[in-house]
């Protein structure tokens, strides 16, 4: 038996989906903290996602050094969505506290080039999950980078249900974004009706402790991969055979190298293949029971998150080894009130800062209607300061920040 210390791990990010209570738990906040307590190590969770959880950037920024400082983790694992932790704020953490930090990045397909590329370098560690990203990391400076995958939770495993004892033919759990509702209607037309959970279906979200038993219940639970830069591979590829479901996904560039095709899950690629998957498999319920099972085996033995969890810990360690310089003192002339002090002046939005807000909300509202427009100016404020400021965007003089410390 392998012999773990006991480590302190603050985790950054949100409770809930997009940090909004009305979409259900979130899977880091219902996969990471879990198996990282599994490993034997303290968890603290610190919300940096849900906005009315602190007036604004500049508040929850204050508040996550006093957290760091006053629990001293020996890892802070982060998950960021956006510009929501400067990295003034990542900065002095390594300064004045003993901690490796490390940073679970999403949708690398296109947020590499957008969030992950700025922010890598305030970082002990990144991972990723996408391969073909690894190579864009090193040659933009960022060498401590860590391939890993989204996993399973242990906590929600069960062996599969045979489809006579399912309680529903086809479900998808997931939002009703992209092209997903015009698949299920399309299904519909053909004859076959799925159930649908999740935020913006009729059903509405379901609670997270929910999710793994309408997937067990499922005779076939549906996947899409679809994202803004094509195909990916998600969490749900994995939590369906994990939690005793029988996976039917969208296929996405790698998934072979995680599960056989057509032996413990399957995959399809446009409309009518996935029609006639899904009516075969119905028919065929010894064929998709033994699927399943494999699919079950696989996941439980190679794909938990205790499992990715212990690889990003050891990394983040390993990294922050490997730093020049180590924390653990007041840094200095970057003392804590003084950089607090500074960041916060930045931080603050000026007058013609905030006539351009005014304008720009005005104008996107008129377009896109008062309840989209002001998430609309926030974005394209975002599209161009990411592009035109670059890793500026990320600081506590950021623009999107300033002008929008509400979203």
């Amino acid at each position: 038996m392998i012999h773990r210390p006991r480590l302190k791990i603050m985790c950054v990010f949100g409770k809930h989906q997009y940090g909004d209570p009305a979409r259900g738990f979130g899977t880091e906040y219902a996969a990471f903290i879990p198996a990282l307590e599994h490993l034997g190590h303290e968890v603290i969770h610190f919300e940096s996602w849900n906005r009315a959880s602190h007036a604004d950037f500049a508040a929850l920024n204050l508040a996550l050094l006093k957290a760091v400082l006053r629990e001293r983790p020996d890892i802070l694992l982060a998950v960021q969505m956006n510009y929501e932790i400067w990295i003034e704020t990542l900065e002095v953490i390594r300064k004045t506290a003993d901690v490796a930090t490390v940073c679970w990045t999403t949708d690398d397909s296109w947020k590499y080039r957008e969030v992950s590329r700025l922010i890598g370098r305030a970082y002990d560690a990144m991972t990723t999950t996408y391969p073909e990203v690894v190579p864009k990391y090193r040659r933009d400076g960022i060498p401590n980078v860590l391939l890993t995958q989204w996993a399973a939770n242990s906590s929600a495993m069960a062996a599969p249900l045979p489809a006579s004892q399912c309680r529903f033919p086809v479900t998808f759990v997931g939002a009703a974004q992209g092209n997903r509702p015009q698949w299920i209607r399309d299904l519909g037309r053909r004859g076959i009706a799925v159930r649908c959970f999740g935020h913006g279906w009729p059903e509405g979200s379901v609670d997270a402790r929910q999710i793994p038993e309408i997937m067990r219940q499922s005779v076939i639970s549906l996947n899409f991969s679809n994202s803004r830069q094509g195909r990916q591979i998600k969490a749900r590829t994995f939590e369906v055979p994990g939690a005793g479901g029988f996976l039917m996904t969208e296929t996405a560039p790698g998934l072979e190298r995680w599960y056989r095709i057509g032996e413990e899950i399957d995959v399809f690629r446009t409309l009518p293949e996935l029609a006639v998957k899904i009516q075969n498999y119905l028919k065929s319920p010894d064929r998709r029971d033994a699927m399943a099972l494999r699919g079950f085996h696989r996941t439980r033995q190679a794909h938990t998150y205790e499992q990715r969890m212990a690889d990003v810990v050891a990394f983040a360690l390993r990294a922050k080894g490997n730093r020049s310089g180590k924390g653990g003192g007041e840094a200095g002339s970057l003392r804590l009130e003084t950089l607090l002090s500074q960041a916060a002046a930045a931080h603050r939005m000026s007058r013609p800062t905030a006539w351009l807000k005014q304008a720009l909300v005005s104008g996107c509202s008129a377009v896109w209607g008062r309840k989209r427009g002001p998430r609309a100016a926030r974005r394209l404020v975002f599209e161009m300061s990411w592009r035109f400021m670059g890793r500026k965007t990320f600081t506590a003089s950021g623009l999107p920040g300033r002008m929008f410390p509400e979203q």
